[in-house]
């Protein structure tokens, strides 16, 4: 019987906290990437017996490691997402392999659906997003939803603390959109420019926070589902000297000037972690809802979750660890492709986060 979690990118930011809390809950899992010795040290640092070792480059031998391997579950955690197509999930179909990605570009978690009929023929799962966009945003809203009889301003963003954890693919997608014009979407009119628009943002203990402009698969998903009027997301760097230079940077990038910010990746977040020492380990994610109550007059929620001690990264992390725990223990009867939209309640993501130094504020 196929038990084992196939986590691709198995050892980076995401992919590790991952195996760590499967393997927390017994779940077996294959720790997979283009380092073979990065892979072998996470393995021999979780409880023995539930973790394998294995080199997979998902560009050239995935087929070949699903027909050895045979996972029950793939987690695709090799971002950056923006511009990919679906292969690997493809892949994964074409193998009975229960596909899940932490993917943020926005077209392609909006778009997983045009493998649902693939995957429903192969009575597979196909799950995009399964991170803190659309996964958490959606539980939120899924949650305080039945306070209004319509939302009619959903303002809402994520700031990290300076000291958390980084990932490269992760500054490659916010580099990719900076200064550039988003694709319009349903719930705003005006021209969008990547990390413009900024604006200070209070969360509670942590003070202000700049925020500026991100793109995301919500504004082409949460419209339609919860009938929202306008959206704003964004997200902030904790340090005003990083967050204002990249805005800064913004206006050169939409002035025309062709920089490739994307292709210096590498050398900016090297430089960002030069300024470790200045910031704190300590992060958050605000959503503010705004609109109409059943009784017809105005109404607000604020909603906010504080990570201290760096344990911020394991937020997004949390939707691909109960799904696919779920569909190791045959407990989720989904088949089919979709963004994971509305299908982690709250009250299930804040009882994986717990164990941390994490907490939320309902105002």
């Amino acid at each position: 019987m196929r038990r084992s979690v196939l986590i691709l990118g198995g050892y980076g930011n995401f992919g590790k906290r991952i195996a760590e809390g499967l393997t927390a809950s017994k779940v077996s899992v294959i720790i997979a990437g283009r380092n073979r010795e990065k892979a072998e040290a996470l393995k021999n640092e979780l409880p023995p017996g539930l973790s394998q070792a294995a080199y997979c480059d998902i560009s050239q031998n995935l087929d070949e490691q699903l027909t050895e391997l045979k996972p029950l579950v793939v987690i695709n955690t090799c971002g950056p997402f923006q511009g990919s197509d679906y292969s690997v999930a493809e892949t994964c179909i074409r193998h009975r392999s229960n596909y899940i990605d932490l993917a943020d570009g926005r077209s392609f978690v909006a778009g997983i659906s045009s493998l649902d009929a693939h995957a429903k023929h192969a009575g597979t799962a196909v799950v995009s997003g399964a991170s803190t966009v659309p996964g958490l945003s959606s539980a939120v809203i899924e949650h305080f939803k039945g306070e209004f009889s319509e939302i009619s301003h959903l303002k809402y963003g994520i700031s990290p603390g300076q000291q958390a954890e980084r990932g490269l693919a992760t500054t490659q997608a916010v580099l990719s959109y900076v200064g550039k014009r988003l694709k319009p979407f349903p719930s705003i009119k005006k021209p969008v420019y990547g990390w413009q628009d900024i604006y200070s943002q209070e969360y509670p203990q942590l003070g202000r926070r700049w925020m500026a402009n991100c793109d995301i698969p919500d504004f082409d998903l949460l419209p339609e589902r919860y009938r929202i009027g306008t959206m704003q997301f964004s997200a902030g760097l904790e340090l005003s000297v990083l967050h204002l230079g990249l805005w800064g940077l913004s206006w050169l990038v939409r002035a025309g000037l062709p920089l490739g910010l994307q292709r210096f990746a590498v050398p900016l977040l090297g430089m960002s972690n030069l300024f470790n020492s200045l910031g704190s380990a300590e992060g958050g994610m605000h959503m503010i809802m705004s609109g109409t109550d059943h009784a017809g007059n105005s109404h607000t929620r604020r909603w906010f979750i504080v990570a201290k001690n760096g344990d911020g990264p394991h937020i997004p992390t949390i939707p691909a660890i109960i799904l696919a725990r779920q569909l190791i223990r045959r407990e989720a009867a989904h088949v089919g492709a979709t963004p994971c939209l509305g299908m982690i309640t709250l009250s299930a993501y804040l009882n994986e986060l717990a164990k941390y130094n994490i907490e939320t504020i309902t105002e």
